[in-house]
């Protein structure tokens, strides 16, 4: 297939009547690591889900924003076309080393509807086992088929999907649906510009900047897509961000020896001010799934340490002109929130109480 003049060859998908889709290895592959996987799209029950469907806690996103409306367990995470990636990352514990470099062209890909209809049966047969689970709630999983959050960030860029715009606009109109988040590498401002254009931005959106610099940001990104302009096209999201009229937040996955170190938090304090978000999320690195052959458990951070460098970015932001205040922590997830109270937005998506 092309990628502009470049010849490539797909490693893990196939194309079934001019449509794009997962190869059968590949699907056989995922569907043992308990994915779901329907067309060029994938589904999974991640942690939390699972938790919550057993009456253990949801994820920090309840508890920071009170999304998803109702627990972790109504929230559906997908991947619009799992497994293609434009970057490589070298803390991605997905299979990222393998993913195809593809940009999927309109008629090759998936209308949002046969895709969510297809991912919502695959999700289903993944919850079917909790019917008979002795430690499920009966209740929350009747409730997991109808959920009302939707995480667009599975494997692969979901900016990548050229019907994203359609995708969260058929989304918005399910009647459980009360918020869409979407995670991004930032590479595809012009996905952005058009969700915004076309009406059809999330509820909130992520930017996952995890460098401060064009040097230490390939390095760690390791963009195999506008490799030659791939941090402009960062900084370019970074803009955009401070316009777009919706929730936005910055993630920055700490990793011990790669991104920490004292001298580079007013770089990232510089480079954040640009795109001014509604909330900060530094995290730590985990060291799970494939990203184990790449990384160390000495590369995680401890809790005490993420709220350490936050307060030190806290510090940094106000030396450049941003009033930002530690809003939040979740010590399980290794996270903490930083709140921007210049461009202050209520937290809650919906408040506690008022699923």
């Amino acid at each position: 297939m092309q990628v502009g003049k470049a010849t490539i060859r797909l490693r893990y998908h196939s194309f079934v009547n001019g449509k794009l889709t997962i190869s059968d290895d590949a699907v056989k592959l995922l569907k043992k690591a308990h994915y779901g996987v329907f067309g060029h799209a994938t589904v999974e029950l991640c942690h939390w889900t699972k938790t919550a469907l057993t009456g253990g806690p949801s994820c920090y996103k309840v508890k920071f924003y009170g999304a998803p409306v109702g627990g972790s367990h109504r929230c559906v995470e997908i991947g619009p076309v799992g497994m293609i990636c434009s970057n490589k990352c070298v803390y991605c514990w997905r299979p990222s080393e393998s993913f195809d470099p593809y940009e999927p062209s309109p008629g090759e890909v998936l209308d949002p509807k046969e895709l969510v209809e297809g991912i919502l049966r695959e999700r289903r047969r993944l919850l079917t086992g909790y019917f008979g689970h002795s430690k499920a709630d009966r209740a929350k999983v009747m409730e997991a088929l109808q959920p009302t959050h939707w995480a667009i960030s599975l494997s692969g860029e979901p900016t990548m999907y050229p019907k994203l715009p359609e995708l969260v606009k058929y989304l918005k109109s399910l009647p459980n649906t009360r918020s869409i988040f979407i995670v991004t590498n930032g590479l595809y401002p012009e996905m952005i510009e058009r969700l915004w254009r076309e009406d059809a931005l999330p509820t909130q959106l992520y930017l996952s900047l995890n460098a401060p610099n064009r040097d230490l940001f390939y390095r760690i990104a390791n963009p195999v897509i506008h490799r030659e302009d791939a941090w402009e096209r960062v900084l370019k999201t970074l803009e955009l961000l401070s316009k777009v009229p919706t929730r936005t937040v910055v993630r920055i996955t700490l990793i011990r020896g790669w991104n920490t170190s004292d001298d580079l938090i007013p770089q990232f304090a510089k480079v954040l001010a640009i795109g001014n978000p509604h909330f900060i999320e530094p995290k730590s690195y985990m060291h799970l799934g494939h990203s184990v052959y790449k990384l160390s458990k000495e590369n995680m951070l401890r809790h005490e340490e993420v709220r350490e460098w936050s307060l030190k970015l806290l510090r940094a932001l106000k030396d450049v002109g941003l009033n930002y205040r530690f809003m939040d922590e979740d010590a399980a997830s290794r996270i903490t929130v930083l709140q921007n109270m210049d461009r202050y937005v209520d937290r809650w998506i919906a408040p506690p109480g008022n699923a």
